[in-house]
């Protein structure tokens, strides 16, 4: 099932339409955003120029420097008085991102929330317990928008509340659970410390986003919450959660929304566009919002786009799953290296719970990696054995071995009720 017929629309239908909306938005941000008129300028491109989506790669990228450089409204292409709605980052790293909305802009993201929510199974009959945070984050309006637009009903509780996020999901029978992979695993944690087996309840999906998951992560997400787990993309910068998901049929990729999206892969260093089935830094162009357009925004999130077909019968683009950031990006001793690469071994093993932790140091001028694993509830051999298990394992996939890997009793890595687990630590400043 589809919500709308654009989902499985023919692939030269779809690229008339993104060339048109293209045209569209690179018109009004030439009129309206002084910032784009002086980069399109500065490129020698005028709105004429840009006949359709091959026209892209001449453009220039759009980065998280420009927007906070240009806080808190600089990039807006409306007057504050047709505004509606206003979102933010966290600013962790400095000025928060702001992000203005229309109230076409709102429209726009019911609709691809309430696409995002039938792809991933749930129905206008069902109950969806929406543990996402609300406020200046994007992640529980989004999902909350688009709920409404399904007309399923909404459990509202945000994030945290442990206790009383089993206690609904119990007494309200909720089928749908949304939130942060790290917070469904804390979740089936705290939950099999109260005697509360969740594969015993109405409960069958689990919606994640906002952080990255491994495929052994979203195995176990499955297991012990006796779910699907379907995993949800998006970014404030956009509109946030509901760019991309899979399907609940396949699993096989998130489905870009890609009448609303433009998705390219570029490589992060020259930014050359990348083929399909190569891995880079996925740059997103909007085709419709009105508060505040982006031009090929680099997104900072690596990935890899393709085009088979799907089971589902839906015709848009895919994405794989998020495996880093260009941010998170690690330098130890000269080489490169994700995270997310150490936590696909670790979660590999069997043994070991899907937490870990890494910690960087600098003792006389040379880098030390320390990675923490955590050792299984249900795991009854010897602590040591499994630490040379996984050693041998981090030793044969990574580029280096680390300098000290620890094993601890279960739950002897911190927990983190809200929000996305930190995983990292660098010492090294």
């Amino acid at each position: 099932m589809v919500w709308n017929d654009i989902e499985t629309t023919s692939r030269d239908d779809l690229r008339q339409l993104q060339d048109k909306r293209l045209q569209d938005v690179v018109t009004r941000v030439y009129e309206n955003v002084p910032f784009y008129a002086d980069r399109l300028k500065e490129a020698g491109i005028t709105p004429g120029d840009v006949t359709g989506v091959a026209d892209l790669p001449a453009i220039p990228t759009t980065t998280k420097e420009d927007l906070r450089d240009h806080y808190p409204d600089g990039l807006f292409a409306v007057p504050d008085e047709q505004l509606r709605c206003i979102h933010a980052s966290s600013g962790t790293t400095g000025k928060p991102k702001v992000v203005g909305y229309t109230r076409g802009d709102l429209d726009t993201w019911r609709e691809v929330m309430a696409r995002s929510l039938v792809a991933a199974g749930v129905t206008e009959d069902q109950t969806v317990q929406n543990a996402y945070g609300y406020g200046l984050f994007t992640g529980g309006l989004g999902v909350h928008h688009g709920c409404d637009e399904l007309r399923a009903t909404v459990v509202p509780i945000g994030g945290g509340q442990t206790h009383r996020q089993l206690e609904f999901l119990q007494d309200l029978g909720s089928e749908t659970l949304t939130c942060t992979p790290s917070y469904a695993l804390y979740l089936a944690e705290r939950a099999e410390e109260r005697g509360i087996d969740l594969k015993d309840l109405p409960l069958s999906t689990v919606v994640f986003g906002a952080e990255p998951c491994t495929d052994p992560m979203r195995e176990a997400i499955e297991e012990r919450l006796g779910v699907t787990g379907v995993d949800i993309y998006g970014l404030s910068e956009v509109i946030g959660p509901g760019v991309a998901i899979e399907c609940a049929e396949a699993q096989d990729g998130l489905h870009v929304w890609e009448d609303q999206f433009y998705p390219e892969i570029i490589d992060p260093e020259t930014e050359e566009v990348l083929p399909d089935g190569e891995e880079g830094e996925l740059v997103l162009t909007t085709l419709t919002k009105e508060g505040m357009p982006v031009l090929r925004y680099r997104t900072g999130d690596m990935t890899t786009l393709y085009r088979d077909s799907c089971e589902c019968g839906r015709t848009t683009v895919r994405m794989d799953n998020v495996t880093g950031r260009t941010d998170d990006l690690l330098v130890v001793r000269g080489v490169n290296l994700y995270p997310s690469e150490i936590e696909a071994t670790i979660l590999d093993i069997e043994g070991v719970e899907p937490q870990y932790r890494i910690d960087l140091h600098r003792a006389a001028e040379l880098d030390e990696i320390e990675i923490t694993v955590e050792q299984a509830a249900d795991y009854d051999g010897d602590p040591e054995d499994l630490r040379d298990r996984v050693r041998k394992r981090l030793d044969s996939r990574l580029a280096f071995s680390p300098d000290d890997v620890r094993v601890v009793e279960p739950g002897g890595i911190e927990r983190q009720e809200t929000g996305k687990v930190k995983r990292v630590f660098d010492h090294r400043q």
